[in-house]
């Protein structure tokens, strides 16, 4: 049997060696450093450890005491730091002590501490090797009461604020007084506190706007309008007539009168407000009512007659366009030529054209000849009676009924009175005959009633006198037609009238003449004929009632022994008339006319002291 021998490997051995003392050594190196770490450990076990500084105060090896102390004596931005607040040219400088801003050393101190003793060993160890190696900074601990910025903010706001201002704009007689507005300004504390808290969390010094909020007036500036009420007070407010007006005027109304008169209002544009400047309607209305009447002129029409051989129309009297002074629009162009910077304002007016002009024609207006004409007479009427029937009937003469028209007697008479040519006669007035103007109207009313109710028109409105009159029974010579009893119609302005209907398609034009020689009053209709025929009857008076005594009463006027007739006997009674209008055979309507007369007796004046009975 063969013996084996084993020979050692030289690098073999070489090798087990060297990896013995690696081993060997680590270990020794692990066990230096557990005894480094645990000798770390208890010799900073009330240190903080080396490297850690608070805001650039180096605390490290310090006891959380000592740094407590060394913070305090070197942390300075507190209460040596500056913080500005601006606001426009003004502000305020401020350590952020005075906004609230305190440094706490001790709880500065021990964040220091806890620097490398949070977390697990290996993060400890991590830490605390950064902080021995790189060093570890960390910041103090601040507390803010924000209680002293809000305080210090309040104390600047009571310098910034004010409070908003309107432009004001008044008079004082002619003089404009004007002030500007003013720009309100409230320091905005919320939003100025969450900037100051923001910033003092840098710990540095700087420079913060301070935020304001401003609230603009409504209006600014009043100097536009202040201006153009100082023009308009500069002169006088003239009124003027237009030029197709013909001449008048002016009416001038003085800077000192007009002053009151301007109003200074706010109104609303938009989102906007602004002046404004308006004429007070109500203080100038007084001016332009003064004036009023005297440029009011009515509307008149032309006056024709019908010259019956040429078969035309020929006016006596051109008409005359209306016109009445329109206070509100004249106001109303003041107002405007006044804020353009216009003192003269031409007076406007409201026009009425006369309905009948000077140019119509015969056959315009269907005037082609006479169609009706109606007599009355007047025997025995004093001169005041005729003088007032003419002065009646002028109203009527060359007037023109429109178709369809419903004419007023009333309306075309106007004002009986003595300025309008009328003179005293007896009227009949209820049931008593007394001196009054106008007497001798119902002469001319008879004579139009007449002619309208034989010319076939309706008859719209008519009464009749409380007793028979033995005028309106006359015929020529002087004589008494019974028959025309009932086809009397008496006026009384404004109560009583008379109105008939033209209800043909033709215009109809009146003329009336008045003959004193021959105690006449005649009518003519002048129009187309439509063909129409009138037949009538009357029953003439029935019912007839005797006429009561005579009467007798004294008056002071007369003299003794004198004796005045100043009414006469009538029998009361009663008249129907009936009429039928027709055309080509058929009936246009029919109508009748019921008159009721009551007894009318004689009535004596006699002068004081007289014996009865006398003898005339």
């Amino acid at each position: 049997m063969k013996t084996m021998t084993f020979v050692e490997n030289p690098l073999r051995v070489a090798l087990e060696k060297a990896l013995l003392a690696c081993v060997t050594g680590v270990a020794l190196f692990l066990v230096v450093m557990v005894i480094t770490v645990i000798g770390l450990q208890a010799w900073f076990a009330g240190r903080i450890y080396p490297g850690v500084s608070v805001y650039g105060v180096a605390v490290g090896e310090l006891t959380p005491q000592d740094a407590a102390i060394k913070i305090a004596s070197q942390v300075s931005f507190p209460m040596e730091g500056k913080l500005v607040l601006q606001d426009q040219q003004q502000q305020w400088i401020a350590t952020p002590a005075e906004l609230g801003l305190i440094l706490d050393p001790t709880a500065s101190a021990s964040a220091a501490f806890q620097v490398g003793r949070a977390g697990s060993v290996f993060d400890r160890l991590k830490t605390q090797y950064h902080t021995l190696t790189s060093g570890q900074e960390i910041s103090p601990v601040l507390v803010y009461d924000q209680r002293m910025a809000y305080i210090y903010l309040t104390n600047i706001a009571s310098k910034v604020n004010r409070p908003v201002a309107e432009a004001s704009l008044s008079l004082n007689g002619t003089d404009v007084i004007s002030k500007p507005g003013q720009i309100g300004r409230t320091v905005d504390i919320p939003a100025n506190l969450a900037a100051i808290s923001l910033h003092l969390r840098t710990m540095q010094d700087g420079i913060l706007p301070l935020y304001v909020i401003e609230t603009p007036p409504s209006i600014m500036d009043a100097t536009p309008v202040a201006e153009t009420a100082r023009k308009l007070l500069s002169q006088p407010l003239t009124f003027t007539l237009p030029p197709e007006e013909g001449k008048g005027g002016p009416w001038i109304v003085e800077p000192a009168a007009l002053a009151p008169m301007l109003a200074i209002e706010r109104i609303q544009a938009g989102s906007e407000s602004k002046f404004e400047l308006k004429l007070n309607a109500d203080l100038l209305k007084p001016t332009l009512n003064k004036i009023a009447p005297s440029l009011k002129r009515e509307a008149r029409d032309a006056l024709f007659t019908f010259n019956e051989k040429e078969k035309k129309l020929e006016a006596f009297q051109p008409s005359i366009t209306g016109r009445s002074l329109d206070i509100d629009a004249t106001i109303r162009s003041a107002q405007e030529r006044l804020l353009k910077g216009e003192h003269a304002v031409p007076l406007i007016f409201v026009i009425t054209k006369p309905r009948v002009s000077d140019s119509i024609t015969a056959e315009q207006y269907g005037i082609r000849e006479l169609i009706r004409a109606e007599t009355s007479y007047f025997y025995g009427s004093d001169a005041s009676r005729v003088q007032n029937i003419k002065a009646a009937a002028s109203r009527f003469h060359g007037l023109m009924v429109a178709p369809g028209e419903v004419f007023s007697m009333a309306a075309a008479l106007g004002d009986i009175s003595l300025d309008n040519g009328y003179a005293e006669a007896l009227i009949i007035v209820g049931n008593q005959t007394i001196k009054g103007v106008g007497g001798g109207v119902c002469q001319v009313s008879t004579t139009l009633f007449r002619t309208a109710f034989f010319a076939g028109f309706p008859i719209v409105q008519r009464y009749a006198h409380a007793y028979r009159v033995s005028y309106y029974e006359k015929v020529a010579g002087n004589k008494i037609n019974p028959k025309l009893a009932g086809l009397d119609a008496t006026v009384f302005v404004p109560l009583v009238d008379l109105k008939f209907k033209n209800d043909t398609s033709s215009w109809l034009l009146m003329e009336t003449y008045v003959n004193p020689s021959s105690s006449s009053i005649t009518w003519k209709f002048y129009s187309t004929s439509d063909g129409r025929k009138v037949e009538w009857d009357t029953t003439g008076p029935v019912n007839i009632v005797e006429a009561p005594k005579p009467v007798y009463r004294e008056n002071p006027d007369l003299k003794k022994d004198v004796i005045k007739q100043v009414e006469w006997a009538s029998d009361g009674a009663d008249v129907t008339v009936t009429r039928t209008v027709t055309r080509g055979g058929a009936v246009l309507f029919k109508d009748r006319i019921f008159t009721h007369y009551i007894p009318w007796g004689d009535v004596f004046e006699y002068g004081p002291g007289s014996k009865l009975p006398i003898s005339q």
